[in-house]
């Protein structure tokens, strides 16, 4: 049984450029490196892995800004070509793409990989590149689907609460990507929010991060009909690396603690949620708040 997932370590980290370099690179004489550009840490990097953890496959996908993305990197043991290892691959980078606000991926594909990729709805624009005077690409093009259709107007609701009421987040252009109970993620415009270094502007990512832990307390009161005044009683972060590329805020259920159950005595209802902010599969800056969803009188 084979399954898709981002790599666990530093070793597997090794095993994956490996790889890339090994079906990507080698053939044509190129030297160890050469498999890697200046966007690996701004990236989410994908394993295909076997039953005993070995490497068979990988991919990597990057924002180019808040709602696009390339995919880059695709390669697949020479020996599995044929198993169904390329649509697996494919498929966990467009569900990632999606939870991250994707809305539309392109990348350059070889002109022995075009039919594999039309039949996963990606459309030829035309010619991209040739790499090395030998191996020519061409550009394709897919728009994919809104994961969360069923939260749409729970999330349209938010997204114009923030925008009406605090200024800031429609500078931003803060949006919900996705949630479904287990996961809530974020995104934002990137170029709004640069400094004089190019990277993230920290008051960007406090609030960004402090916006996200708001947003799950809205959809958790939204679930059970529960009415109350969500504030931020306290706020810290813990900023771990300059952020450079485009940005995506998480919270997990497993960061979160509280309830509702206090607003049904009238009394209001207390959440500790913790918020990272990401960059590819980056951890830049962990927020921790808490929020208190305050009991409407009556």
């Amino acid at each position: 049984m084979y399954k898709c997932r981002a790599p666990k370590n530093k070793a597997e980290l090794a095993k994956y450029y490996q790889l890339r370099w090994q079906a990507l690179r080698k053939p044509w004489q190129q030297p160890l490196g050469s498999e890697k550009d200046e966007l690996e840490s701004q990236s989410y990097h994908r394993v295909i892995v076997d039953d005993t953890d070995n490497i068979v496959g990988v991919g990597r996908l990057h924002k180019t800004s808040q709602f696009h993305a390339q995919i880059r990197y695709m390669a697949i043991s020479d020996e599995l070509h044929g198993e169904g290892l390329g649509k697996l691959l494919i498929d966990e980078l467009e569900l990632l793409a999606a939870q991250v606000g994707v809305k539309t991926i392109e990348l350059n594909a070889r002109e022995k990989a075009i039919g594999f990729y039309q039949k996963s709805n990606y459309i030829n624009v035309g010619y991209s590149h040739t790499l090395y005077n030998a191996v020519s690409h061409v550009k394709m093009i897919k728009n994919i689907a809104v994961p969360m259709q069923h939260l749409t107007k729970i999330a349209d609701n938010l997204q114009q609460l923030w925008h009406e009421t605090i200024p800031l987040s429609k500078a931003m252009n803060m949006n919900v990507a996705f949630f479904d109970q287990e996961k809530l993620l974020t995104t934002c415009e990137p170029s709004f929010n640069k400094n004089l270094h190019n990277t993230m502007f920290a008051g960007s990512i406090y609030t960004m991060a402090t916006l996200t832990g708001w947003a799950w307390v809205y959809f958790v009161l939204q679930a059970q009909t529960q009415h109350a005044d969500i504030v931020l009683a306290k706020g810290n972060i813990k900023y771990l690396a300059p952020l450079e590329g485009v940005a995506h805020a998480q919270t997990l259920l497993r960061l979160v603690e509280g309830n509702t159950e206090p607003l049904a005595e009238g009394k209001n209802a207390r959440f500790n949620i913790d918020v990272e902010v990401c960059c590819g599969d980056k951890v830049a800056a962990v927020f921790t708040g808490s929020y208190v969803a305050m009991a409407k009188r009556t």
